[in-house]
């Protein structure tokens, strides 16, 4: 039996780059960097003081406020990308299609600062304050809980959690959930809201967070010599997926379409990557596998780059075990230099980023690459969008518990 061919109709980007996928494209391939001092408590007793805050985004311009107050941030950025995602489709839910289709979201963290407001309030005015929608803000499928009750869609509905690869593996198994004909259409994506005291706090603690609190825009430095860790960011990215029939059936414009999925354990260590990041090697191999794509078909890799020594490096040295001389020839990028990294969600918008790369011919950059690392021989397109028409991009998307994930995208051939 052939296998069911998945596209994408729809995109919906939220990120420190500007609300909407339009906003935030604009700014990425200009360069301009979404990081900026922590607005949304006060830092000024941690280590790190930066972050990439969505600035723009004012929930009661896409929520109704009463219903807003019942969420958490993580799940207004869900909600409103997912609206996006489907205005872009085009795709009408009706009662003979809702069944059909799936929600699958996830997020890293979820209510993380609706859970540190609870806490601070019970303490200091007791357990009788605490919330009836208290829980619900908390825990992370809520996320496809309230945009599958916003848009009637009655398909399987469910949140993965994989730390930084939770998005990349929503997609991914929202693609073989229409392979093997569960549904025929899918929102799959991520978000998150971890610019908090706990959220921030916590990633110092490990010591994993750039602490270039004086030059904000210039923290994440991916695959630079001088990089001393991450940005934390918030956001989120959401994609509609769709049998490849079913979308040509309604008259849908196709954005790409997704050939391949790998993932991957390490079996390593809880946050270090294996040697040769080996376990991201075979996550990139089984998405070329499953594409039926040589390394040399890849145009453009969006990195998962999150500016630390290690983890910059270990990619680099698995790019280089699975491409091969191919390695000296992709355009390889870290969009986590304008965004930060949105944890759960930054699979899912770096997909969406992909996408728009493949597209519209257009490479985003690695900013603040200043200095390359003499360890790293990629070609990084350092600080300056490039024109380039490719065929073929992937993704990479790694986590905290040694989880790895590769999407390939490709432009539609018949």
């Amino acid at each position: 039996m052939q296998k069911r061919r998945v596209v994408v109709t729809g995109l919906g980007l939220i990120s420190p780059c500007g609300t909407g996928v339009e906003k935030s494209w604009e700014a990425l391939v200009r360069g301009q960097s979404g990081v900026g001092p922590i607005t949304l408590f006060d830092a000024s007793a941690l280590d790190c003081r930066i972050a990439g805050e969505v600035k723009d985004f004012k929930v009661e311009d896409h929520i109704e406020r009463r219903e807003a107050r019942r969420m958490d941030r993580f799940a207004h950025f869900a909600v409103v990308a997912s609206d996006m995602a489907l205005e872009d489709s085009g795709l009408q839910v009706t009662p003979e299609n809702a069944e059909r289709i799936a929600t699958i979201i996830g997020s890293g963290i979820g209510g993380i600062t609706s859970l540190e407001e609870t806490f601070r309030r019970t303490l200091e005015k007791g357990p009788d304050r605490i919330s009836p929608f208290f829980v619900l803000q908390m825990i992370i499928n809520m996320a496809p809980g309230y945009v599958s009750l916003r848009h009637g869609l009655k398909g399987p509905s469910w949140a993965p959690n994989s730390a930084c690869s939770t998005s990349a593996h929503a997609i991914g198994e929202a693609m073989r959930g229409i392979q093997r004909g569960d549904f025929d259409v899918a929102v799959a994506g991520g978000a998150e809201a971890p610019i908090s005291l706990l959220g921030v706090g916590g990633f110092a603690a490990m010591q994993a967070l750039s602490l270039r609190n004086d030059a904000p825009h210039a923290a994440s430095r991916p695959f630079d010599a001088d990089r001393d860790g991450f940005v934390l960011a918030e956001g989120s990215g959401m994609l509609v997926l769709e049998e490849l029939e079913h979308a040509r059936a309604r008259g849908a414009r196709i954005h790409a379409e997704l050939t391949g999925y790998g993932a991957s354990a390490d079996a390593y260590h809880v946050t270090a990557p294996a040697p040769e990041h080996e376990g991201a090697q075979r996550s990139m191999r089984a998405a070329l596998q499953d594409a039926a794509l040589r390394p040399a078909d890849i145009g453009y890799i969006n990195a998962h780059g999150t500016s630390t020594d290690v983890g910059d490096l270990m990619e680099t040295q698995g790019i280089h075990r699975v491409f091969g001389d191919a390695a000296r020839s992709v355009a390889v990028s870290s969009t986590k230099s304008m965004t930060g990294h949105m944890n759960g969600a930054a699979g899912a918008a770096e997909a969406v980023i992909s996408i728009l790369a493949l597209t519209r011919g257009l490479l985003p950059p690695t900013i603040n690459l200043e200095r390359l690392d003499p360890r790293i021989s990629l070609d990084c397109v350092p600080n300056t969008a490039r024109p380039a028409q490719v065929d073929a991009v992937m993704s990479n998307s790694f986590g905290f518990g040694g989880t790895n994930v590769s999407l390939i995208f490709r432009r539609l051939i018949p």
